[in-house]
């Protein structure tokens, strides 16, 4: 038996985490931790009762207290940051899916890796902000970092049976989300449902969003750098719109090894659950004859500027990274509350970039005080405090 938490477990990743637990019956679910939606808890501690659940958003506390009244539940209920550190460093746990969406979720890994947790990354901006220090600090504390992105997942399962030196070049495929083929004329007329209906995938607003400007790819490419261990020049990144090829990487004698697989997230999750072995499929199965064409073209980093923005984050290094990170976040939320318009968002992040670009050498209490700065700056500067 294989005992996990789940932290975002009321998200996108969380959602289908427990789809796959339904069929896995060698898992068991011990841990969970929701944001603010009390109902999706009601109904994960009816159906998996886990024995510690947490609330992040502490204004719902008392509502929190009534339900768990209501459910006479005898388990054990905690609050906030420090409750998401609790869930995700139970003693009787062996593996943290980390499917929370921000800068949110590194504190909460970074502990579950001290902790000697493995962890089922989905949670792409704990390496994108500190890629650096969490993967030395997973090297230090012997704990294997589990991809659950699928792009990532392809990569991971690409490279099984390999070894580092016999890697060339890893190839990044893009969607190209919902507005590939569009000039900056168009792009200046989008609205926020616009941008939240992906042609592939269903996920949560903010990676929907972060899909549609290309920043996600730019994200992936520098998680994929930490992941990998593999120089920024040594990574391609290829407009695939079908979504089939999910990643792939070529090897020093130039073959190419790819992963394919329905546009299904609950096929990553599985693998990341259950490694190094496979199980009876929980995704949907692939029909290439449906499928019929399988296309590649180069991403238009002219009028999708967010790919090179994360790009020039990454090879600038340092604080960058997190700076970037930050203001992405920023800027989509602001989007999203229609504040700004979809190509403001590459003005907000490259202004932050700039403003914050000499802070220094890269240390965990730097990037958080980074990530509060920048964020601070943006809010003043949009009068969202």
């Amino acid at each position: 038996m294989k005992y996990i938490s789940i932290i975002g477990a009321s998200g996108s990743i969380g959602t289908q985490t427990l789809e796959v637990l339904r069929k896995e019956k060698e898992i068991q679910l011990v841990g969970v931790s929701v944001h603010s939606n009390l109902e999706r808890l009601r109904a994960i501690i009816l159906e998996f009762h886990p024995e510690v659940v947490c609330i992040t958003d502490e204004d719902r506390k008392e509502e929190a207290q009534d339900l768990m009244r209501s459910l006479h539940y005898s388990g054990e209920v905690c609050f906030g940051m420090e409750g998401l550190i609790h869930v995700s460093t139970l003693p009787k746990i062996d593996l943290v899916v980390t499917s929370l969406v921000g800068m949110v979720g590194l504190r909460p890994t970074v502990e579950a890796i001290k902790a000697g947790k493995d962890i089922a990354l989905a949670n792409k901006e704990t390496l994108v902000a500190a890629g650096e220090l969490v993967m030395a600090l997973a090297r230090k504390h012997q704990v294997q970092i589990l991809p659950v992105d699928s792009e990532h997942s392809a990569i991971f399962q690409s490279l099984q049976g390999s070894q580092p030196h016999e890697v060339a070049k890893i190839l990044l495929t893009a969607s190209g989300g919902p507005f590939r083929g569009k000039d900056t004329a168009f792009l200046q007329g989008v609205t926020r449902a616009m941008a939240l209906k992906h042609p592939n995938w269903v996920m949560g607003a903010k990676i929907t969003i972060d899909s549609a400007t290309l920043m996600n790819k730019g994200l992936e490419f520098i998680e994929a750098r930490w992941l990998f261990d593999v120089p920024y020049e040594n990574i391609d990144i290829l407009v695939h719109p079908q979504s089939i090829v999910h990643s792939m990487v070529e090897f020093c004698d130039h073959s190419i090894i790819a992963q394919l697989g329905s546009p299904d997230m609950t096929l990553p999750i599985q693998y990341a659950l259950n490694y190094p072995h496979r199980h009876p499929a929980v995704a949907k199965p692939l029909n290439l004859l449906a499928v019929g064409q399988l296309t590649f073209e180069a991403p238009d980093r002219q009028t999708f500027r967010g790919l090179d923005l994360a790009e020039l984050a990454g090879k600038r290094g340092g604080l960058q990274c997190a700076v970037m990170n930050s203001a992405n976040e920023e800027a989509v939320a602001l989007f999203l509350k229609e504040k700004i318009g979809f190509l403001d968002i590459y003005d907000v992040v490259e202004e932050a970039m700039e403003r914050f670009r000499d802070l220094g050498d890269i240390t965990l209490e730097k990037v958080f005080a980074a990530d509060e700065a920048v964020r601070a700056h943006i809010r003043r500067k949009y009068k969202e405090v």
